[in-house]
């Protein structure tokens, strides 16, 4: 019985923690991060600033809270990757699998591209570029010529172009998503097999 009890109370503090994050970021792509305070996200939640203070002591605790578990499947990405084989299959579904880490922290990484100056403040932005940087040194076959290892990178940066540049182009955004999956795929296939025929 306590098990349960203890269960449910982190799963409700969890609960908690989480509408904290969603209504935080929610507040600061609608009037910025600077403008917002931990007031107006206590009353938004319809909670006490005390509440509030109870998970977060800050604004810069809330971002930073946000930005490990949102990118935390992108470290665990850069692990899975680095033990497997480097074949196509491999890149491959890297590549899926960081599509669907980009689309499930997608108002994170709206915030970081519309912020980057409290991005560099908070240096939240390290973490991230050292995981794309591993990313990257698993998808780059380091023999490879000079344009293939271009195509491999390009196909992670195919994928932000997808969540960031073509948000406004007018098509359904499933169709969408696959085209830039379509034309990711695309790249890392050409750049692999530029580095096949090497051999």
């Amino acid at each position: 019985m306590g098990v349960t009890m203890d269960g449910t109370k982190q799963q409700r503090r969890g609960n908690t923690r989480q509408r904290i994050q969603d209504v935080a970021l929610a507040l600061f792509a609608e009037q910025g991060y600077e403008k917002t305070s931990l007031r107006e996200i206590a009353e938004r939640l319809g909670v006490t600033k005390a509440a509030l203070y109870y998970h977060f002591k800050s604004k810069e605790e809330i971002i930073v809270s946000l930005f490990e578990d949102l990118t935390r499947p992108l470290g665990e990405l850069v692990e899975w990757g680095r033990q497997q084989p480097p074949t196509l299959e491999t890149k491959q579904e890297i590549i899926r699998r960081y599509s669907a880490a980009l689309a499930a922290a997608a108002p994170l990484f709206r915030f970081m591209q519309e912020n980057q100056a409290t991005v560099r403040e908070l240096r939240i932005g390290d973490t991230f570029r050292q995981r794309m940087m591993g990313l990257r040194n698993i998808l780059i076959d380091p023999d490879a010529r000079l344009a293939d290892q271009v195509r491999s990178v390009s196909a992670l940066f195919t994928l932000h172009a997808g969540m960031f540049v073509l948000q406004d182009i007018e098509s359904d955004p499933e169709k969408r998503r696959e085209a830039v999956m379509e034309v990711a795929i695309d790249l890392i296939t050409q750049a692999h097999q530029g580095t096949r025929d090497r051999d």
